[in-house]
């Protein structure tokens, strides 16, 4: 197979980890016979700083011509706390959702029981998770009109959904919930706002045309809590683009650390693969960071954007391996974890690419 991957190292841990998940795929390739071409590309703030723009078109022009995007992260802390900057890094990570019509954001929260002490949840109450997230991601309060007004000393965001923004993730999450546990659980707050109110309208309109499936409605307070108390209860689960966002941060205790998780944002054409936390600049630059979410992110990509299932499942099983081999990087490490077995993140890369042959 003949394939081009363009690598959007973006910002912070974003370039140390995609550095990772480039070497894996290029293992892979070897070792299956494909070829895969590369690409880099500029977003976010490394794009502002030499551009002036967080999403060049040169960079959306690349993806657009790429049959898969290997992504890192975006954010700068300079910008956080200047409520005033009128361009900022995520405006590139908006954009390019938008013009790639990215409106599906999948995060599988599967734990690897080596990692069940890494959790602050309870062993007994984790073992067995395994949650299919179907996160909405070009709608909602992200993508509405937002401003000031009264002197600047009101502001607000619109959350707005169309009945086919909802209707198309709503067939998503129930075709791959036939493919599971055939248990979908709808997440929205239709006791307060209106677009949740749409949501369940819309959710329930189609749930007769998936009679296998099982559909429960939760109020998005009742989910937070029950993704704690009983995370084995779910299986697949779709909801709107601010309450993904939140949710499926707070399901990384679930798998013991954000360096654990990643995502596939697809659409029409261009996939997009990344691992869920963020640039993380605290860290960036001391080498420590874990590279296993874009590893992961990498078999995702392998998986739905080729359809390389295989592939990915080797992916998989050599990041299985390297756990059960004791290896740990720091954010997965505990008081137990022998000093020679914590994993910095070119070596964690280097112990994965003996596991993969």
């Amino acid at each position: 197979m003949k394939k081009h991957i363009l690598v959007v190292p973006g910002d912070g841990i974003g370039q140390e980890v995609t550095a990772v998940g480039k070497k894996v795929l290029e293992r892979i390739a070897s070792k299956f016979g494909h070829e895969f071409t590369y690409d880099e590309a500029l977003i976010g703030h490394a794009a502002i700083e030499a551009t002036g723009n967080p999403l060049p078109e040169e960079t959306l022009a690349k993806m657009k011509a790429s049959d898969a995007v290997l992504f890192g992260a975006v954010g700068h802390p300079k910008y956080d706390n200047d409520p005033s900057a009128k361009v900022r890094p995520e405006q590139g990570l908006l954009k390019m959702r938008k013009e790639l019509g990215l409106y599906a954001n999948l995060r599988p929260i599967k734990l690897f029981d080596e990692l069940l002490g890494a959790s602050s949840i309870k062993p007994e109450i984790l073992k067995g998770s395994d949650i299919l997230f179907f996160r909405e991601l070009t709608g909602d309060i992200y993508f509405g009109e937002k401003g000031r007004k009264n002197d600047g000393d009101t502001a607000y965001d619109l959350a707005e959904y169309s009945r086919f923004e909802v209707e198309r993730i709503a067939r998503k999450a129930f075709e791959a919930a036939r493919t599971r546990r055939k248990k979908l659980c709808s997440v929205d707050k239709a006791n307060v706002l209106e677009t949740s109110r749409l949501w369940r309208e819309v959710v329930q309109k189609i749930a007769p045309e998936y009679p296998d499936v099982e559909v429960e409605h939760q109020f998005v307070d009742a989910a937070a809590m029950m993704l704690i108390k009983d995370p084995r209860r779910f299986d697949v689960v779709v909801t709107a683009n601010l309450f993904g966002d939140i949710l499926t941060d707070e399901a990384s205790q679930i798998a013991g650390s954000m360096g654990m998780l990643a995502s596939a944002s697809v659409g029409d054409s261009t996939g997009v693969y990344e691992p869920i936390h963020g640039s993380a600049h605290d860290i960036t630059g001391k080498g420590v960071a874990n590279p296993l979410a874009s590893v992961l992110s990498a078999a995702l990509l392998l998986d739905i954007s080729f359809g390389l299932k295989e592939e990915a499942d080797t992916i998989i099983a050599a990041v299985d391996q390297l756990l059960k081999d004791g290896f740990r990087t720091r954010d997965i490490a505990d008081a137990t974890t022998p000093a020679d077995k914590i994993l910095n993140t070119e070596t964690a890369g280097q112990e994965l690419l003996k596991r993969l042959g």
